[in-house]
């Protein structure tokens, strides 16, 4: 069984953290069960292990956090679900890229809930949106904007951290940062796509396609 649970308003970031180290040791240990955990975070920027200082741009702007997930500068906010994914990756196969692999899988079928294309590009992580309506790159190729991100960590194969859709955002937040370091791309959102999405709308999503993408346990 994975526990869902659903935290309304908005989140402090280290109380957070520290849940999440708790459960995942209680998982470890067999003393709990695994968990989807969607909250709602203030205005934020976090570093992840592969953070470069001069990625934060606009440090005065919103507390920044140091984490020890893996990959770079990452905002969060009001209007971003976050779905922390506190999994067995031990007793799912053991295979770390795989399990990235399947985020990003669940990331894009949850957006196909609203007929929104999301897609795993080469050498960036999280998804992306083509668009085709927005000028070309210097080289010639389409426009893309990030619309989740992703970042995990594990403790005794047990995942934590995980994945941020952006779905009302303010965008203008992800200006103090270079988000996950790439600066030639942009941003966006299931409303600034132009789908009248809510958050709830987005957990139901979520919690469908789940069972889709994770087996059960072993």
């Amino acid at each position: 069984m994975v526990e869902w649970i659903t935290t309304p308003g908005l989140t402090d970031y280290r109380t957070a953290e520290a849940w999440m180290e708790a459960r995942a040791t209680a998982i470890a240990a067999g003393a709990a069960e695994e968990c989807i955990w969607l909250v709602e975070h203030p205005a934020l920027y976090t570093a992840g292990t592969s953070a470069k200082p001069e990625d934060l741009t606009d440090p005065d702007r919103f507390p920044v956090f140091d984490t020890r997930r893996g990959g770079q500068y990452t905002y969060h906010g009001p209007g971003q679900r976050v779905a922390y994914t506190l999994l067995d990756v031990g007793r799912r196969g053991r295979d770390v890229r795989a399990f990235v692999k399947q985020l990003e899988t669940w990331v894009i079928a949850t957006l196909e809930t609203f007929n929104v294309t999301g897609e795993i590009r080469e050498g960036r992580v999280g998804v992306w949106v083509a668009r085709p309506e927005k000028p070309r790159q210097p080289d010639g190729s389409m426009a893309d904007d990030k619309i989740a991100a992703i970042g995990i960590r594990l403790r005794k194969w047990v995942s934590f951290h995980g994945l941020s859709i952006n779905v009302e955002p303010d965008l203008t937040h992800f200006d103090g940062i270079v988000p996950c370091g790439i600066a030639e791309h942009g941003v966006t959102s299931l409303v600034d796509l132009g789908l009248p999405v809510t958050m709830e709308d987005v957990d139901v999503a979520l919690r469908q396609t789940f069972d889709t993408v994770f087996e059960p346990k072993a």
